[in-house]
């Protein structure tokens, strides 16, 4: 069973959507939202694709989970994962997801790693670094993922606010 930086964030955010992510329905193509934070993230700091590396890493947990995920700029020098995003409106998510890059990099056997989430429309950026705490709420989290990858039922909608900009809200709605 495969698990990613992806899965972690909409875990985060509605585990509805993660279920649909994780069972092979995917939206986000049709998505003005995600094709925005695409182009945000591409132009934004074009210098960075020169000075930073992008890399892929994974890990084997307990023998039947891997682990993935992709981190688009990591300063290998300073030790520092960069991830850019378009809002802060679910912060969380976003530091759940640089929190489990950190983890799987140690995991690697690369320490003290820390991220900063930058939101370059917001001028804002937010350091991130993982406890100890941090990573035992990763693993429940793994354990929760697998069991909702596994699950036959989707979860209920969640009708919150976020709903009306995520890119399966007709999947989700089409009855309403």
């Amino acid at each position: 069973m495969n698990i990613n930086a992806t899965l972690i964030n909409l875990y985060h955010v509605c585990q509805r959507e993660c279920w649909l992510h994780t069972n092979g329905i995917n939206m986000e193509h049709t998505s003005d939202t995600v094709y925005d934070g695409k182009l945000l993230h591409e132009t934004s700091y074009p210098q960075r694709a020169e000075k930073y590396t992008e890399i892929e890493l994974s890990a084997v947990l307990n023998d039947e989970i891997i682990l993935t995920g992709k981190i688009d700029f990591y300063d290998a020098k300073e030790k520092i994962i960069h991830e850019t995003k378009r809002s802060d409106k679910i912060e969380e998510a976003h530091e759940w997801q640089v929190k489990y890059y950190i983890w799987l990099l140690e995991l690697n056997g690369i320490e003290d790693v820390e991220a900063i989430l930058e939101y370059p429309t917001l001028r804002h950026k937010n350091l991130v670094k993982l406890s100890e705490a941090d990573k035992q709420h990763l693993l429940s989290i793994i354990r929760n993922i697998a069991q909702l990858k596994v699950s036959d039922n989707c979860p209920p909608k969640i009708n919150a606010k976020i709903c009306k900009s995520c890119s399966y809200y007709e999947l989700c709605y089409i009855d309403e």
